[in-house]
């Protein structure tokens, strides 16, 4: 059967499902020197190489190894022939379904989307190299097989993968997606072994480039000096001393600041200072004060009666704890906290001529945004944007927005200018300017039988709507239900028959994003932190309390077994150790925190952690075992250090030197388990941070008797906390 597009498209029609419009590419090759396009994910060449799509965004997390990954194990490749070439348009084809189609990287869901599509792009064309083999030998397909790179005939004779390419794929189909046997778990050599990662190597050697390291020809360099309180804007600027000095090229006004554009960053870093820009004085966020916002919160949570929308609900929470032997409440309150990504905002942009088109160069989570973002500045056409995917020095939920400023600013720059303009974020910027993990306070209530049984649960959270602000379009979507502000607050992981959990969606007075493990960085603290005080009131030992809520959950109740184990849990006398059950999305992870308290500093330090860990079936060992100990560091940090503070409606803080975080002598011995379990993949990014804070918060309490509700615990709360 010729296979013409119309077949190739009823041929791949599940796979085509999955990836959305446009479905997959004809598979062709008919001349020696052409090379072999089964799909839209991979190229092989007559020479041997295999070209991979990579459609997600690096960002450390090694997603631009493991996908591919993926795909290579089914088409059986050698990894040494795979090329990797990063995805550099908004093609929804590629799209991540879990994001409705968009390119978005972020959520952990990476793996668990793209797990399945590219392992049957990979399938589909190792069939079409038997096919070209069995035509070429005249055998039956049935009696090939292959090996890596190669394809075995029945009496020995071999094929390299190029050298079948080069043969061409006239006269033969593509097999279905939705049918094609994929292997199992047991013939897999690539998925779950420790492949090395191609990213290190560069970034090894100082050889990485970053968006803050790229350099064009004839390109200009931006500092902007942005609105020093949200939504405020530009009135009068009086650019003549900036105009003045040497090397300054334009004054550029943007919707909220005013950009130097120089012949070098640090004579646009100087001439941005001489710059006098009188402001408006009429945004609403002057009056943002974050003690007063956290207090708002905290009233709205604690009000009689209080509830919000629904996030999750399992029978009747509030009749239940209003029938129980005795009930209980508490507060908790988490700060903004700042993403502290290594790599600052930056990227350059290249606006044409006429103001049709341009090339970006830019760090960011999405190509769907990032290119939209250009085609909104612009008023063009998404193909006439030419996107450079840049590797990113961290995101955490940073470089996700629906309009990137940083974008943005560098497009409008290189327009006035007519020359490519790169637009760096100092570190000051980069948190003054930041968009901020919310401030949330949290009214938690529960109900106690006269056994000491866990007997109804409420769970309120006061905090604003993340997706509100980062991505409006998204909310209008899915209102009320916020998942980037209520992640965790749903405690899928406990068997709790009587269950609420409500948003109390509150007033913004601050810019925000989703965070590392979003709203599960708080959320779970504070029910981590409730289920201790619920144990301690019934007189039980915190772990048997949280057994008895996990006995339909076997995988839950092993983590929780294990890492008593890990830590010695049954044999701690002595020891101020502190236990949490918690995760991310279906991801689950049970923590034991060690610590030492400094009563007279005011100071914890996390002497060890053990963490068990069950995401799925683990594709990469290594770097899974990466993400989750980084993810552990990122919520000592957190919960130890990280806040915003914001008075008048300006952030405090400036710089690493006044937010705090982590440094490598306060990093713990960490010991992690990750369970061997049958089932899908799962998200391991995210998984290892939100069960930390309450581990430390409730390892405090073993060792002073009392209790920490506000997050961070910073020297000052330690010693309020000890005094009173």
């Amino acid at each position: 059967m010729a296979l013409d597009r119309r077949t190739f498209l009823q041929g791949a029609g599940g796979l085509s499902f999955l990836l959305g419009a446009g479905g997959l590419q004809l598979a062709t090759a008919s001349a020696a020197t052409a090379p072999l396009d089964v799909n839209i994910w991979l190229t092989i060449h007559p020479d041997g190489r295999i070209t991979v799509i990579h459609p997600s965004t690096e960002m450390g997390q090694g997603s631009y190894s493991t996908l591919p990954q993926f795909l290579a194990e089914e088409l059986d490749a050698d990894w040494d022939d795979i090329e990797i070439e990063q995805l550099n348009v908004d093609d929804r084809r590629f799209g991540n379904q879990l994001f409705g189609g968009v390119l978005y990287t972020a959520g952990s869901t990476g793996v668990q989307f793209y797990y399945e599509p590219m392992r049957r792009a990979g399938a589909q064309a190792r069939d079409v190299l038997l096919q070209i083999a069995a035509r070429d030998w005249a055998v039956d397909k049935k009696t090939l097989r292959t090996e890596p790179s190669r394809v075995i005939g029945p009496d020995g004779q071999g094929a390299a993968y190029g050298a079948l390419a080069a043969l061409g794929a006239d006269g033969l189909a593509v097999p279905d997606a939705d049918t094609i046997t994929l292997k199992d778990r047991a013939d897999f050599r690539i998925i779950g072994q420790a492949i090395p990662r191609r990213d290190i190597p560069a970034k090894s050697t100082g050889q990485a480039e970053y968006a803050i390291d790229v350099d064009v020809p004839n390109m200009a360099y931006a500092a902007v000096l942005r609105a020093p309180v949200e939504d405020e804007v530009p009135l009068n600027v009086d650019d003549s001393a900036a105009r003045a000095m040497a090397g300054v090229i334009d004054i550029v006004t943007l919707p909220d600041g005013v950009a130097v554009v120089a012949d070098s960053y640090w004579t646009a870093l100087g001439a941005r200072g001489q710059l006098n820009v009188d402001w408006s004085t009429q945004s609403p966020f002057r009056n943002s004060n974050s003690v007063d916002t956290l207090a708002e919160y905290a009233a709205a949570a604690d009000a009689p009666g209080a509830s919000g929308d629904v996030w999750a609900e399992t029978g009747d929470a509030p009749a239940a704890i209003a029938a129980a032997d005795r009930t209980f409440g508490q507060l908790y309150l988490s700060d903004y906290a700042y993403h502290a990504q290594i790599e600052p905002m930056a990227a350059v942009a290249d606006v044409d001529a006429d103001s049709q088109g341009a090339e970006v160069w830019a760090g960011t989570q999405t190509q769907s945004w990032t290119v939209r973002t250009v085609t909104e500045t612009l008023g063009i056409s998404a193909e006439n944007v030419r996107l450079n995917m840049m590797t990113m020095g961290g995101g955490f939920g940073r470089r996700t927005a629906l309009m990137q400023n940083y974008v943005r600013d560098a497009v409008l720059c290189s327009q006035a200018v007519g020359r490519p303009v790169k637009v760096i974020w100092p570190r000051e910027d980069d948190v003054k300017q930041g968009t901020f993990r919310p401030a949330a306070a949290q009214k938690l209530e529960a109900g106690l039988t006269v056994d000491g049984q866990l007997d109804g649960w409420y769970h309120k959270v006061a905090t604003p709507s993340v997706i509100g602000f980062f991505n409006p379009l998204r909310w209008d979507a899915v209102r009320p239900n916020d998942v980037i502000s209520m992640r965790g607050a749903e405690s899928k992981f406990y068997g709790i028959k009587d269950f609420r959990a409500d948003h109390i969606i509150m007033d913004r007075h601050a810019r925000l994003s989703p965070y590392r493990g979003i709203g599960a960085s708080y959320t779970a603290f504070a029910a981590e932190a409730f289920m201790d005080e619920l144990a301690a009131e019934a007189g039980r030992d915190p772990l048997d309390f949280r057994l008895d809520l996990v006995q339909d959950n076997p995988r839950g109740r092993h983590l929780l077994e294990k890492v008593a184990e890990m830590s010695d849990w049954r044999n701690r006398e002595g020891r101020a150790l502190g236990l949490s059950f918690a995760g991310y999305s279906s991801s689950m992870a049970a923590g034991v925190a060690e610590v030492e308290v400094d009563p007279d500093r005011g100071d914890i330090q996390v002497t060890r952690f053990w963490a068990a860990v069950d995401a799925g079936f683990i594709v990469s060992p290594d770097n899974a075992l990466n993400q989750i100990e980084g993810g552990i560091v990122f919520g000592i940090s957190m919960a130890l250090s990280e806040k915003i503070d914001i008075e008048n409606g300006e952030v405090v803080q400036e710089n690493f030197y006044d937010y705090e975080v982590t440094r490598a002598f306060q990093t713990p011995e960490i010991e992690v388990y990750i369970a061997d379990v049958d089932a899908p993949p799962l998200g391991v990014g995210e998984v290892g941070t939100p069960m930390v804070p309450s581990a430390i918060a409730n390892a405090f309490y073993a060792a002073q008797g009392r209790r920490l509700r506000h997050m961070p615990f910073t020297p000052d709360r330690i010693s309020a906390v000890l005094e009173a």
